[in-house]
């Protein structure tokens, strides 16, 4: 299990903000291999934990890694990552939650899921049919939820419009493109997922 702490080399670890804050659990989802704890380790301003495991040959006829953006994979996550990252004015603290995105950890899934104010799901444009098991889940639950298409150098690039309609997604859901790898590109896909959470549940979150 790899939980090597590991920071983002643009930010410093950062301490509670002193004055009244609101703590938001966040979901960061996606199917296997589509930048989860990529994003993860880029946005978060404490040593992030990850859970990642080699893949061996017991993944074989359960994770098809011949799909794009998967036959090069090595490891995947088995448990959860998580990071913490203050928004701009110190009052909102997000606590991110990054979701295996194989079915077999539904159960996992689940209880990491209990308590979210909403989830960011990562998407693909290679296989954007891999994002509707995700989805589904989220959509059970009720949370409301954000779609952030990462960007790979050998992505097709549709119109947001196109990824909309082939995703279904409603005319009120988010949907930006982001580069997991980059800190203002992840933290705008964040900022917008929050300000739709905090929008659809009508109340403001708990302070601390």
């Amino acid at each position: 299990m790899d939980s090597k702490p590991s920071v983002s080399p643009d930010l410093r670890p950062a301490y509670l903000p002193e004055r009244e804050h609101q703590r938001v659990k966040i979901l960061v989802a996606g199917p296997m291999g589509v930048g989860k704890t990529t994003a993860i380790r880029t946005l978060s301003q404490i040593p992030t934990l990850h859970t990642e495991e080699v893949m061996t040959d017991a993944a074989v006829g359960t994770d098809d890694l011949s799909l794009a953006g998967l036959r090069d994979k090595k490891t995947t996550t088995v448990g959860i990552d998580f990071g913490r990252l203050t928004l701009p004015g110190d009052r909102i603290v997000l606590y991110l939650h990054g979701t295996p995105g194989q079915r077999r950890f539904l159960p996992l899934w689940e209880g990491i899921a209990f308590g979210a104010l909403g989830a960011l799901v990562l998407a693909d444009t290679r296989r954007l049919d891999e994002s509707f098991e995700v989805m589904d889940l989220i959509e059970e639950r009720g949370l409301p939820y954000a779609v952030a298409v990462n960007i790979f150098p050998d992505s097709p690039d549709y119109d947001l419009e196109i990824v909309r309609s082939k995703l279904d997604l409603h005319p009120d859901t988010p949907l930006v493109t982001c580069d997991a790898r980059e800190m203002n590109s992840s933290l705008n896909a964040l900022i917008e997922l929050t300000a739709h959470s905090i929008s659809s549940v009508g109340v403001g979150v708990g302070a601390s």
